[in-house]
């Protein structure tokens, strides 16, 4: 591997820009900053997931996808790299298919709430749906690996499933939508 960081601040990014991993230097809110930024974000709200009370198999499956979003995170910091291969989605495909499989039919909305475990969850999902916004966004100014939403795509249907059995982990129920008409 390349070098490692022994200087934590470089004041070069001072004046709002920051080096991509190809050396080239780009203003801070470029739009494949804000993808590598935001996938980031999720990586650090799965860590937050992490500190709760969860099954195995959740960790298990959380720690992987951290790895995975490290990848991703370097994949588009470095443009024209490719590191998200189809596999990491079938990998995700193959989790959910598993936790969902004991999961009650869904027949109303979720809202995202519930225990800590459960409503970081619910977060990360929506973080995980921004990420793969930004990085469609960058895809229609630069060629970006199709893996690459794909496997966001399909981490936020996982991260969904997760937040139902954390619900039941934590503490037994889903919050349903009911329509505001409903609640008067």
């Amino acid at each position: 591997m390349g070098h490692r960081l022994s200087k934590i601040y470089t004041r070069t990014g001072d004046k709002g820009e920051t080096g991509l991993g190809d050396g080239t230097r780009v203003d801070k809110d470029n739009i494949r900053v804000e993808a590598f930024g935001t996938t980031d974000e999720l990586n650090s709200i799965l860590g937050m997931i992490l500190a709760y009370d969860i099954p195995e198999g959740i960790t298990t499956c959380i720690n992987k996808v951290q790895h995975h979003l490290f990848d991703l995170g370097g994949e588009l910091c470095m443009p024209g790299h490719k590191t998200i291969e189809e596999n990491y989605t079938t990998y995700l495909e193959n989790t959910l298919d598993n936790f969902n499989s004991d999961l009650p039919m869904l027949k109303e909305f979720i809202l995202p709430s519930g225990g800590h475990a459960t409503s970081t969850c619910h977060l990360a999902r929506t973080v995980c749906r921004r990420a793969e916004r930004r990085v469609i966004s960058l895809s229609k100014l630069e060629k970006v690996n199709p893996n690459s939403i794909s496997y966001l795509n399909r981490l936020s249907d996982l991260l969904f499933v997760f937040s139902r059995v954390l619900a039941r982990h934590e503490n037994g129920e889903e919050v349903l939508w009911k329509p505001y008409s409903d609640l008067k």
